[in-house]
């Protein structure tokens, strides 16, 4: 269902309750109140035919019942009917269209049936004259005079409810106008389109998703522009080593000797590792953005173990010792992709800035503020620590590798909700992160 008429719906149900409450309360005050004027009504006549009866203007004697005419005090006197009644129980005068028989039994207000019909009846005792004189008018002839009433107000409803729910719709659609403007103005725009909204005045209640669009567009845009310049970087970077590998195949062609033509290949090989590496690494980082790693229960240990194997070969092809200082550690929960890549990219990061014949140490420790890393080495540590987790930042014109290692290293740790800390290089470069200890 729409909003408008959602609005619509509950705004014509509110005024319909409103309404018959209002006519439920008017009927029920209308009817105390007729009730109360016509008991003194009748108490009025009852006495004023007693005074009658005692003045000798209305004659009662023993030739049989006499008609007692009501005296007009109200427009409604001729509702009213009268009978008049010796103490011995002779009825001995009666009104036109006064019942049969006898209205009351005992003195005051009470009410009766007669003949199927409810009466409410008056009833005075004349002890001058040993006579009882009864005043009484039908019940239904009240209950008329509050239906009238209640008509008279139910009869404008019926007419005013149309009206009524016409303007509703009409005020209704007015108010969702800024709602609509905004749907227009969205569906106005180009897909690329993601500046902010146009300032505009608006109601208060459209300013909060004004101001989420607006913050949805901003980070739309960043994601794109994000996304359009690792687009570049990686096409630029991958352009570098493939156009050595073609000079070198070129060169290991045409090479008249041996040993120019190994020099060609081995050159050709590291291009490869490069390579590899890079796109190994543009994965990480691709699978680290997509955040879709479910978490799962890991043992670091055993994952420093198992990096520091698959890592060996490459420390042994570049002259350095690995060393691995990791026990008793608690087990942690998380993505394995980014605690894989996070210490796989510090510690080839470490291998490769490090002196032949250097050491690479991986420790880990665990205390309460969580699970700590740290891989250190002994090269001569990042000039610019500003920038050392910036993509394709290498740290200068001579570095060596994709500057995307520290780029997925800041974001897995992100993801993780940990800490990246870099020491200043003393003698070496210090990498220590910091994981929170989830339950396994």
């Amino acid at each position: 269902m729409s909003i408008r008429l959602r609005l619509i719906v509950v705004l014509t149900l509110a005024a319909c309750i409103l309404w018959l409450s209002a006519v439920l309360w008017i009927a029920g005050s209308t009817r105390a109140q007729v009730q109360r004027v016509l008991d003194a009504r009748l108490a009025e006549s009852a006495n004023m035919v007693s005074s009658l009866i005692s003045d000798q203007r209305i004659a009662v004697g023993t030739e049989g019942p006499v008609t007692v005419p009501m005296p007009a005090t109200t427009d409604l006197s001729r509702q009213l009917s009268c009978q008049i009644w010796s103490l011995r129980g002779d009825l001995i005068g009666a009104s036109s269209g006064a019942p049969d028989e006898r209205m009351a039994l005992a003195e005051g207000f009470s009410d009766t049936m007669i003949d199927g019909v409810p009466w409410r009846v008056f009833a005075v005792h004349n002890d001058d004259l040993g006579v009882r004189v009864m005043v009484g008018d039908r019940a239904d002839v009240r209950g008329g005079l509050v239906a009238g009433v209640v008509r008279g107000l139910l009869w404008p409803a019926a007419v005013l409810f149309p009206l009524l729910a016409g303007l509703i719709w009409l005020c209704v659609g007015r108010g969702l106008a800024p709602l609509e403007q905004l749907a227009a103005h969205l569906r106005a725009r180009r897909p690329g389109d993601l500046r902010p909204l146009p300032d505009a005045p608006a109601p208060r209640e459209i300013r909060p998703v004004r101001r989420a669009l607006d913050s949805l567009f901003q980070q739309l845009d960043h994601v794109r522009r994000t996304e359009r310049d690792f687009t570049a970087f990686a096409a630029h970077e991958l352009k570098t080593p493939l156009a050595g590998l073609r000079i070198q195949a070129q060169v290991a062609r045409r090479a008249g000797d041996a040993a120019t033509r190994d020099r060609a290949l081995d050159a050709i090989a590291l291009s490869v590792d490069r390579s590899d590496r890079m796109v190994r690494q543009l994965l990480d980082l691709a699978a680290i953005d997509s955040d879709g790693a479910s978490p799962e229960a890991l043992d670091p240990a055993a994952l420093i173990a198992e990096i520091a194997q698959d890592i060996a070969p490459q420390a042994r092809a570049a002259g350095v010792e690995l060393a691995v200082q990791a026990r008793d550690l608690p087990p942690l929960r998380a993505p394995r992709v980014l605690i894989h890549s996070t210490l796989r990219n510090l510690v080839e990061n470490a291998i490769q800035h490090s002196p032949q014949g250097g050491t690479v140490t991986i420790a880990a420790r665990h205390d309460a503020q969580g699970l700590t890393l740290t891989v250190s080495d002994q090269g001569p540590g990042i000039a610019d620590l500003g920038r050392a987790t910036d993509r394709f930042w290498r740290g200068g014109a001579g570095g060596q590798g994709s500057g995307l290692g520290l780029a997925i290293v800041a974001a897995a740790v992100d993801h993780l909700g940990g800490s990246l800390h870099l020491d200043p290089p003393d003698g070496g470069q210090v990498v220590r992160i910091t994981l929170p200890l989830s339950p396994a």
